[in-house]
């Protein structure tokens, strides 16, 4: 049986989310979140937690995330990361930001986050000039859509081979099969789909869940 077969989606929805363990940050940051106009920015506990398991299955110490809202998935690739890790946060919102400090502090986290408020390309190719290129091991992109192609070839450069690039709203709300929606965001993301899954440059494979995320190995 295939995902889109499934009945009740909304109480398939539930009882994945029941199956997550999260951590007592992780729960009061994503409380705080949920309460917010723009709380449905946020991940879902189910994508936090294959999050950490990618990092996991790819040794990842290096990592960088575009889009860090109020930082549940940043305080989730910080855990996966582990001990010595690293991940260069990059969001153009110190408001937002701010929320999610206190919970990275709780978890024990915050000394493996470094936060970058300003242009994500502009941090990207600071760390390419720096010499960084070939060096991270995983990168999660979130943030403005019409920006995703360019922070893919960005972080192509910057990741080493074997490791692997995570976009988030891949499906866009099933706009991306709609020919009559042709808005600059749902004409990006249609565009970065059809380019990631003929790129001899990666393995790219889609994750049907939540809002579709697209995993891109780096070959």
């Amino acid at each position: 049986m295939s995902v889109r077969d499934y009945k009740n989606r909304e109480k398939v929805v539930g009882y994945l989310e029941k199956l997550v363990v999260e951590s007592k940050a992780q729960q009061g940051l994503r409380s705080v979140t949920t309460g917010m106009e723009e709380g449905g920015m946020q991940i879902s506990s189910v994508s936090g937690k294959l999050v950490e398991q990618i990092i996991g299955m790819v040794n990842g110490k290096k990592a960088i995330e575009v889009g860090v809202f109020t930082g549940y998935s940043t305080l989730s690739t910080a855990l996966g990361l582990g001990e010595g890790g690293k991940v260069v946060a990059c969001d153009i919102s110190d408001e937002w930001t701010k929320i999610g400090e206190p919970f990275w502090e709780e978890a024990g986290v915050r000394d493996r986050i470094d936060l970058r408020i300003g242009n994500a390309d502009e941090t990207m190719q600071g760390l390419l000039d720096g010499g960084e290129g070939g060096t991270y091991d995983y990168i999660f992109v979130d943030a403005d859509k019409v920006g995703y192609d360019g922070y893919y070839e960005l972080g192509l450069k910057l990741l080493r081979v074997g490791g692997v690039i995570l976009f988030d709203n891949m499906l866009w709300g099933g706009s991306v099969a709609d020919d009559e929606i042709q808005d600059e965001s749902t004409e990006a993301l249609k565009a970065l789909n059809i380019k990631l899954f003929g790129d001899g440059r990666v393995f790219a494979s889609f994750l049907p869940f939540d809002d579709g995320m697209v995993l891109a190995r780096k070959l």
